[in-house]
C-alpha cells in the first residue's frame, strides 16, 4: 500500500527551507570562518596586460609590519600549471596546443589582473601594504584586446611562438551538403552580430581558506564552489599528490553560475602558504578583482546565414564564429563554442548545416562557462537569424517559425550535430505563449504608445537546450537514531533550494517531513565522488538518484519493523516517520528502528540513476517593449515565458530559476557589457561602468509550463537551471529590434541595447 503525501512530495510547492538562515543572517560563507591563527593573503596583479617582467626585490615586503611570507613565481616550481584538458579535435584530426595558467606568473603577464606576487600577513590590509613595496620592472609592449580584430595582419600576438593569435579551430557540420542546399535556394539571409562579454558577478565574492594538518599530513581547503571533487582532483595534479591528501571543503555559496566550478590560483596559493607557514591562510577577493579575474562570459563575433525556398522554409545554414578565450586555456573554455554549436539548429528541420568556430586569444581575462556555456550563444545566433530571414521574406515571426518547427511526428529527431532530441511540441507552446502575450492584439498598444511619442516592439525566440549530460550523480541516504534521514550527494548548491528539492524525494519514498531530512553536499571526505553542479544535472540525474535511495531505504527500513513488529514487511507501510501494519494502530517510529538495526548498512540506501542521453528543455518567451525615442530608454512591458520542463519537481523553485536567468538574460542583452579598450585596460570593473539589471528594468513576469516528459529521464525530467537565460536574450534583443524597424527601418543594434546605443541608432537613421 502507497501512501500519497502531496504535502511534501515530488510536485509540490514547497517554500525553501534553507531560506530561514540566510534571511536571519545565519548562512555561514567562506569568509565567515575564521580558524585560530588564521593569516591573510593578497595577490599582486598586474597593471598592464602584456609586458615582460623581472621581480628586482621583495626584501621590502618581507620586511614590513605583519609579514609572514612573500612569494613569485620563482618559488612555485615544484607546482603545476592549471591545466585544462576540454580541448576538442580539430578538422585535421588534431587538438591544439594549451595555454595553461600559471599559478603566479614568472617572467611575462598576459592581461591586467595576471598574478604575480602573493604575500601573507596579519591582515589583508598589511598585505596590501607590503604587496605595494614589491619591486616589479614591466617592459610593456602592445596588446591584442580585441575579438574581431585577433586575426588581422599587425595584431600582436599573445603568445609570439604559436605564430598566430588562432587559439584552435573546429568545425561541424556537412560542407558540401550546405553548399548544395544554397545552391538551390530561393533566398539567402545574412546576419552579423556581435555576442556581448559578461562578468556573471555573483552576490558573494570569491575567497578561499587554506590549510596543513599537521597530524594527518595533508591540506584542507574551504572555498564557494559548484563541486569539491573537480577541485581536489585538479588540485592534487598541481601539486603532485594523491587525491587523499586534499580535503576540500564548500559551506554555503553566494551564487555559482558557472566561474565557481573553476581552480583558481588563489586556491593553490593559500594551500602553498599554509604549508609553509603552519598555519591557516584565508584569501578574500572583492569585486574589482571579480572583474579583473575571474573567467568571463560569452564574447563572440559571429557572421551567420540561411539558405530557404520560395516558401521560407530552410534548407541549409552556416555560421563562422569567433570565439574569445582570453590570454590562457581555461578549465572548460575550449568546449563551450563547442557545445553551443551543437546546438545550432535548434528547435527547426534543418537538414544541411556548415559551423566553422575559431578560438581566439587575446590580452584579457580568460573566458569559460557562463549560465548556459554555449547555448545561450547558438540559441541568440539562431532566433536573431530566423526573425531577419522572416523580414527578408515579408513573413510574421511567429509564422516562419511555425513552417521549420521540427513537428511532434518526427520524435525522436537526429540533429545535423548529432544531438538526439527525445521529445517536443514547440508550437504548441509558442501557441500558448502568443495566446496569454495577447500578440494579436499587439497593433492596438503600439497605436496608444504612438500617441504617447513612444515607439514599441515584440519579439519571441523559440529555443531548445541541451541540458543534464549523460552521466550519473549517486546518491547515499542514512536513518539516524533520533529518527531523522541524511543524504549525501556530490552536487553542490549555490542557491538553487537543493536541500529542499532533494528532501521532497526523499519525503515522498520515506514519508517524513521535509523538516527531517538533512542534505549534506561539499566535503570530499564525506563521498569519494560528485559531478558537482553545473549544466542544470543536479535535479534531473541527483533528484533521480535521491529517490532510488529513498526506495531503497524505505524497503530496508519496511524489513527491520516488519520483524519487530512480528508482521510481513508486505503489510508495513510507512507514514509520518513511523512504520506501522496496514489497518491497524500497531507501529514503530524511525528511532526506534534505527535502535533495533542489527547492522548499521540496514539503515542505509543507496541510489544511482545513470542517464545515457541529455535532457532537452524548450519553450517559448515573448518579450515586449516601450522605448522613448528621446532618449533611448527602453521599458519592457510585458513578459511571458512557456516552458516545457518535463516534470515539475516543485513549483515555485522551478518559477525562481526561470526568473533569474530570464533576468540574466535580460541584463545581457539591455545593460551588461565588458569593454577593454586597445591596451587591454578594463574599462568596465565596477558597478559604476558596468550595468546590471535592477528591478526597476523589470515587469512582473507570467511564467507556466506546457511540458511534455522526457524520455530520456527516470522521472520524466528536464533541466531548468539555465533556460530563462537562453530563451531571455534574443526575446528581449528581438523585441527591441522589433520597435527599431517597426519606427525607423533599423534592422539590426548590437548587445547590450543600451539607451546610448538606441538613441545614436534613432539619430543616424533619423538623418537618413
Amino acid at each position: 500500500m502507497t501512501v500519497v503525501t502531496p504535502k511534501f512530495g515530488m510536485g509540490a510547492s514547497v517554500l525553501r527551507g534553507e531560506d530561514q538562515a540566510f534571511l536571519k543572517g545565519l548562512g555561514r560563507y567562506t569568509d565567515d570562518i575564521q580558524p585560530a591563527g588564521l593569516l591573510h593573503g593578497y595577490v599582486l596583479r598586474s597593471p598592464v596586460a602584456k609586458a615582460s617582467f623581472t621581480v628586482a626585490s621583495t626584501e621590502a615586503a618581507k620586511a614590513a609590519p605583519g609579514v609572514h611570507l612573500v612569494l613569485t613565481g620563482a618559488d612555485l616550481a615544484h607546482l603545476g600549471k592549471l591545466k585544462s584538458g576540454v580541448m576538442q579535435r580539430q578538422p585535421d584530426g588534431t587538438k591544439a596546443p594549451t595555454r595553461d595558467i600559471p599559478v603566479l606568473c614568472r617572467d611575462r603577464v598576459n592581461y591586467v589582473g595576471d598574478a604575480v606576487a602573493f604575500v601573507v600577513a596579519d591582515s589583508r590590509a598589511l598585505a596590501q601594504d607590503a604587496a605595494e613595496l614589491i619591486e616589479v620592472d614591466y617592459e610593456a609592449e602592445d596588446a591584442a584586446s580585441g575579438t574581431a580584430t585577433a586575426l588581422d595582419e599587425g595584431t600582436p600576438l599573445v603568445w609570439p611562438e604559436l605564430g598566430s593569435n588562432r587559439a584552435f579551430s573546429y568545425h561541424i557540420g556537412d560542407q558540401a551538403k550546405t553548399a548544395a542546399a544554397f545552391a538551390r535556394a530561393a533566398h539567402v539571409t545574412r546576419i552579423e552580430f556581435i555576442n556581448n562579454r559578461l562578468v556573471c558577478n555573483y552576490i558573494e565574492p570569491r575567497s578561499a581558506i587554506g590549510e596543513w594538518d599537521t597530524q594527518e599530513n595533508r591540506f584542507v581547503l574551504t572555498t564557494g564552489s559548484q563541486g569539491v571533487h573537480s577541485m581536489q582532483y585538479i588540485l592534487a595534479d598541481v601539486f603532485k599528490i594523491k587525491k587523499n591528501q586534499l580535503r576540500v571543503i564548500t559551506p554555503d555559496v553566494g551564487g555559482g553560475f558557472g566561474p565557481k566550478s573553476f581552480v583558481y590560483r588563489e586556491h593553490p596559493l593559500v594551500l602553498e602558504a599554509a604549508r609553509r607557514l603552519g598555519r591557516p591562510v584565508k584569501w578574500a577577493g572583492d569585486r574589482t578583482e571579480h572583474f579583473l579575474t575571474d573567467a568571463q562570459g560569452r564574447d563572440n563575433v559571429v557572421t551567420a546565414e540561411m539558405a530557404m525556398d520560395k516558401d521560407g522554409r530552410f534548407l541549409g545554414m552556416k555560421v563562422d564564429l569567433l570565439a574569445n578565450i582570453g590570454a590562457y586555456v581555461s578549465q572548460y573554455g575550449p568546449f563551450i563554442p563547442y557545445v553551443g554549436v551543437t546546438m545550432s539548429t535548434g528547435v527547426y528541420d534543418i537538414q544541411a548545416l556548415d559551423v566553422s568556430v575559431t578560438g581566439l586569444y587575446t590580452n584579457t581575462c580568460p573566458i569559460d562557462a557562463y549560465r548556459g556555456a554555449g547555448r545561450p550563444e547558438a540559441a541568440f545566433l539562431l532566433e536573431k537569424l530566423v526573425d531577419a530571414c522572416a523580414h527578408d521574406l515579408g513573413l510574421p515571426v511567429e509564422e516562419i517559425r511555425r513552417r521549420n518547427f521540427i513537428r511532434p511526428e518526427q520524435f525522436p529527431y537526429r540533429t545535423q550535430t548529432d544531438r538526439l532530441y527525445d521529445t517536443g511540441e514547440f508550437a504548441g507552446h509558442m501557441d500558448r505563449a502568443i495566446e496569454e502575450a495577447e500578440w494579436q492584439a499587439f497593433p492596438e498598444r503600439l497605436a496608444q504608445s504612438n500617441v504617447a511619442g513612444k515607439i514599441r516592439g515584440i519579439g519571441m525566440a523559440t529555443y531548445i537546450e541541451a541540458c543534464a549530460f549523460a552521466g550519473s550523480e549517486p546518491a547515499f541516504v542514512e536513518l539516524n537514531g533520533d529518527g531523522t534521514v541524511t543524504l549525501k550527494i556530490g552536487t553542490q548548491t549555490n542557491g538553487q533550494g537543493h536541500a529542499t528539492a532533494y528532501a521532497q524525494f526523499l519525503s515522498e519514498k520515506l514519508h517524513l517531513d521535509i523538516g527531517k531530512i538533512n542534505v549534506r553536499q561539499g566535503d570530499t571526505d564525506e563521498l569519494k565522488a560528485g559531478g558537482g553542479t553545473g549544466g542544470s544535472r543536479s535535479i534531473p540525474l541527483g533528484g533521480v538518484s535521491a529517490s532510488r535511495a529513498g526506495e531503497d531505504l524505505a524497503n530496508k527500513i519496511k524489513r527491520i519493523a516488519a520483524d519487530e513488529l512480528e508482521a510481513s514487511a508486505d503489510d508495513i507501510e510507512l507514514s509520518n516517520g513511523a512504520a506501522r501494519i496496514v489497518g491497524t494502530d500497531r507501529m514503530i517510529d524511525f528511532s526506534a528502528i534505527a535502535k533495533a538495526a542489527k547492522n548499521p548498512d540496514d539503515l542505509k540506501g543507496f541510489g544511482e540513476f545513470v542517464q545515457d542521453e541529455c535532457t532537452y528543455p524548450n519553450g517559448t518567451h515573448i518579450c515586449e517593449v516601450e522605448i522613448d525615442p528621446d532618449t533611448g530608454m527602453t521599458e519592457i512591458v510585458r513578459y511571458t515565458i512557456v516552458d516545457d520542463f518535463g516534470v515539475t519537481v516543485n513549483p515555485i523553485l522551478l518559477a525562481g530559476q526561470v526568473h533569474g536567468g530570464v533576468v540574466q538574460g535580460i541584463g545581457q542583452a539591455l545593460t551588461e557589457n565588458t569593454v577593454y579598450d586597445q591596451d587591454g585596460q578594463l574599462l568596465t570593473a565596477s558597478f559604476m561602468d558596468y550595468a546590471m539589471p535592477r528591478a526597476d528594468d523589470l515587469p512582473f513576469f507570467h511564467f507556466e509550463t506546457r511540458n511534455v516528459p522526457s524520455t530520456t529521464n527516470a522521472l520524466g525530467i528536464k533541466g531548468a537551471g539555465e533556460a530563462g537565460t537562453i530563451g531571455a536574450t534574443p526575446a528581449a534583443l528581438n523585441a527591441v529590434t522589433d520597435a527599431l524597424y517597426r519606427a525607423y527601418g533599423i534592422r539590426h543594434i548590437d548587445m547590450p541595447a543600451t539607451p546610448a546605443r538606441i538613441w545614436a541608432a534613432i539619430q543616424e537613421a533619423a538623418a537618413k
